[in-house]
């Protein structure tokens, strides 16, 4: 059976034919026993008046007795008990006319033909006694009517005595057997009732092995897997094992469940996806909160170094100033080697806080750079010029390579003075056994000219790359400094389209930092040899 609706069909069919059957049992059942009931009442009412019967036939015959014995009665008597035997009389023929109107029995219909002679019967001795009690009361003699009316009386005795027995022989009979007759209904109802109780439980237990308990087997199999759908267990599935309402519900609860696990799978990937993310979140967060830190160490070292940079130089001033001031009115002191160096200390210092407004501005990217067409030469010149006076006090020998060939740049003269300075300051500060320091020009690539500061120290560490980052320090001779030369060296050139790269010197000791930066329009310009002296 496909469908649930036809189970449900089939079982509330069943139901309603067992009731209709039960009903109709019962209805019959009860118009079994009213009809044994109507019968056995019929045969009690037609005894009653076959009882009543005979009384009125005695009275009858009292009555003609005494109109016989007595004369001068009044013949009202006879009449009136006339009167009553044939009101008697037609009372059980109509009792016996409805028992067989109401009955299609045979036997019935047969019993009425034999109690109808009976009542013939005694029809005709009432009417015997009748006439001969009328031909009585015409003799004169009281003896003879006395004797007559003995014999009459015993003659409608006799007529009377076997009629009347047999019917009432008949109806006590026919009592008799309908109350035999309700006790077998009764038994039969009994066994009838049993029978169709035990039925209708085969039947109810039929379908409920059949169409209730699979039924129910399949819903609790439903709510189970639910139950374990709830608890997380998303890989239960339940078999479709028919094509009816319920195996489409268990089809629907399947495809629910894989959509569920999907999603599941989905939602663990993502939230795996998601620790994977903010763990690499975290650990950036980390770094840059390392690396917030190392830069905050650094300015707090970056000021400490501000302060003796611009100390050493204002130190200097201040005693130039003291010395002069105490000599001051002396004749023959001549302040001019004073003021020299005091005017020389305060352009360093000068430049130095330039420098430094410089920097910070390239922090802020407030600063413009004012690009003009500038010889190479001339800006190695300047930075010659300008470390000259530090490296003869390390003694460390400055110079410039000749140069055959120069080249025209759009740069900022202050600027690339300024990185070459700082590259040349790096190398005095920083190398250890350093003796010379060599600054050179290569165009010979064509469209860029490659500036160079190159020493016989002991080279760049294994820092590489990181040596460009802000404030960064590695500096084995433990100068001090700013940390903040080759930042701002590779934030200068890559402004000028160029590029900055730390390489070891061609004679394998020491480093070289290399500055490639793009001819203005391709610009050459042949030179006599420009060859600037070393300082030491």
């Amino acid at each position: 059976m496909r469908s649930l609706k036809a189970r449900f069909a089939l079982l509330l069919g069943s139901t309603a034919a067992l009731v209709i059957l039960a009903a109709l049992g019962v209805l019959g059942s009860i118009a079994a026993a009213e009809r044994t009931i109507d019968r056995t009442l019929a045969a009690q009412g037609r005894l009653e008046l076959l009882v009543e019967l005979s009384g009125r036939m005695t009275q009858y015959g009292l009555a003609a007795l005494e109109a016989v014995s007595n004369p001068d009665a009044q013949p009202e008597g006879l009449s009136v008990a006339r009167a009553n035997v044939d009101h008697a009389l037609i009372a059980v023929d109509e009792a016996l006319g409805r028992s067989i109107a109401v009955s299609n029995d045979p036997l019935d219909r047969t019993q009425y033909a034999a109690r109808s002679r009976p009542l013939a019967q005694l029809r005709a001795a009432r009417a015997i006694l009748d006439r001969q009690v009328a031909q009585v009361l015409r003799r004169s003699d009281d003896e003879q009517r006395k004797n007559a009316i003995r014999g009459a009386l015993n003659g409608f005795g006799a007529m009377t005595g076997q009629p009347l027995s047999f019917l009432i022989e008949v109806e006590r009979r026919s009592m008799i057997a309908g109350s035999d007759a309700a006790r077998e209904l009764s038994a039969t109802l009994r066994l009838a009732s049993l029978a169709a109780v035990a039925v209708a439980l085969a039947i109810l237990f039929g379908l409920y092995r059949g169409v209730t308990r699979p039924t129910l087997a399949r819903i609790a199999a439903v709510r189970q897997a639910a139950g374990a759908i709830g608890r997380g267990e998303l890989d239960t599935r339940l078999s479709v094992a028919t094509r009816d309402e319920l195996g489409l519900l268990v089809a629907n609860f399947n495809r629910m469940a894989a959509r569920l696990a999907r999603r599941e799978g989905r939602l663990a990937a993502d939230r795996a996806a998601l620790e994977d993310t903010v763990a690499v979140r975290t650990t950036d967060l980390r770094t840059a909160n390392e690396r917030l830190e190392a830069v905050d160490r650094s300015r707090r070292r970056f000021f400490a170094d501000v302060s003796h940079e611009l100390r050493t130089p204002l130190t200097v001033i201040l005693g130039e100033c003291d010395i002069a001031a105490r000599s001051a009115g002396r004749p023959g002191i001549d302040h001019a080697p004073v003021f020299a160096t005091i005017r020389k200390r305060a352009l360093r210092l000068q430049r130095r806080v330039e420098d430094l407004l410089r920097v910070a501005r390239s922090e802020s990217g407030q600063i413009e750079l004012d690009r003009r067409p500038v010889l190479a030469s001339v800006i190695l010149t300047d930075a010659i010029d300008g470390m000259a006076s530090e490296a003869a006090r390390r003694r460390v020998s400055l110079a410039l390579e000749p140069i055959t060939a120069d080249a025209t740049l759009l740069a900022d003269r202050e600027w690339l003075r300024q990185v070459l300075e700082s590259l040349v300051d790096n190398a005095l500060r920083h190398a250890q056994g350093l003796t010379r320091v060599t600054l050179a020009l290569d165009v010979s690539s064509g469209d860029s000219a490659i500036l160079t500061v190159t020493d016989d120290g002991p080279g760049f560490s294994r820092a590489g790359e990181a040596l460009f980052e802000r404030f960064r320090r590695e500096s084995p001779s433990g100068e001090t400094g700013f940390g903040i030369g080759l930042a701002l060296a590779r934030w200068v050139v890559e402004r000028h389209d160029g590029t900055i790269q730390l390489r070891a010197a061609p004679s394998g000791r020491g480093a070289r930092v290399a500055l490639a930066l793009p001819v203005s329009d391709g610009t050459m310009t042949p030179t006599h040899s420009i060859e600037k002296e070393p300082t030491a």
